[in-house]
């Protein structure tokens, strides 16, 4: 079972041990949503389902959000119907991919923890690293999938609210970690959402942090040392990760895994759920 990231070479050995398995290509681009189906269709890991951050990983409709923010979760229980389409059963080793250094593939990934299906694990390195390993590929649009009756059941991952988020704001006993950009963090730019600026008393650390220049996560060695660094006195077990809207945190609540401290929790509204409202602070610098 792969719960964390997985290599090319062992999903190789998946594959042709014919395991039960099902692969999920997430690749997405904010400012194009459409370019990720066209990415998945120019070539993607062969057998590999479609998973589109607007469509499957987001609510569609307020009666279905359980959060805020410019991508609300959907419902435990509407995103485990979509699983069910595509034919996910509950025995299947998860794999999740992207092209935009695991910044989407994450979300697929927590999410399936959330809804209580731990064995899923991120493709280390992405369709990069699978295409150089000559693993098989495909082209086209997905294809239609014999349905299952798999259902969400008690979740393994924390998600935090913004009530949360405002009982112990600035107190030791939440340390809150912002994954976007520097710039974005110190409110001097602010592309997306009405406000800028961040909550206050977060760390910042972006996301892309956790990779080396070959596009696979960091050794957990260092990982960990640099977390360590990062949270100071805080204890790791105090950590809340949050970014635009909930996605791009996800690689560092992954890193934090992979580094051996812990699965920390996720406030998925993040800051465009949290500076929706003027009653709530903003910190800028």
């Amino acid at each position: 079972m792969y719960t964390t990231l997985i290599s090319a070479e062992q999903l190789k050995h998946l594959v042709h041990d014919h395991k039960p398995l099902m692969i999920f290509d997430c690749s997405f681009e904010l400012m194009k949503p459409a370019e990720g189906d066209a990415q998945y269709e120019r070539v993607h890991i062969a057998g590999a389902v479609r998973a589109h951050l607007d469509r499957h990983l987001s609510a569609t409709s307020r009666e279905q959000a359980v959060n805020g923010g410019r991508h609300p979760l959907p419902r435990p229980d509407v995103f485990a119907a979509w699983l069910a389409s595509v034919g996910f059963r509950a025995h299947m080793q998860a794999v999740v991919y992207d092209r935009q250094g695991a910044n989407y593939c994450g979300r697929l990934w927590w999410m399936l923890k959330w809804i209580g299906h731990e064995n899923v694990a991120v493709l280390d390195g992405g369709l990069a690293a699978w295409e150089a390993v000559n693993g098989p590929v495909a082209t086209g649009p997905d294809q239609p999938r014999v349905p299952s009756n798999f259902r969400a059941s008690e979740p393994r991952a924390v998600l935090a609210t913004t009530d949360d988020l405002m009982k112990h704001l600035e107190l030791p006993d939440q340390t809150l970690i912002d994954a976007r950009a520097p710039a974005r963090y110190r409110g001097e730019v602010e592309p997306l959402d009405p406000v800028a600026g961040h909550i206050p008393g977060a760390l910042n650390r972006p996301f892309a942090e956790n990779l080396g220049p070959d596009g696979k996560f960091k050794a957990p060695t260092q990982l960990r040392a640099e977390f360590l660094a990062l949270l100071g006195d805080r204890l790791p077990s105090s950590v809340v990760h949050h970014c635009g809207s909930g996605v791009s945190a996800l690689p560092n609540l992954l890193a934090m895994e992979i580094a051996g401290l812990g699965r920390s929790a996720l406030y998925a509204g993040s800051w465009s759920e949290w500076c929706a409202s003027p009653d709530r602070p903003v910190a800028r610098g």
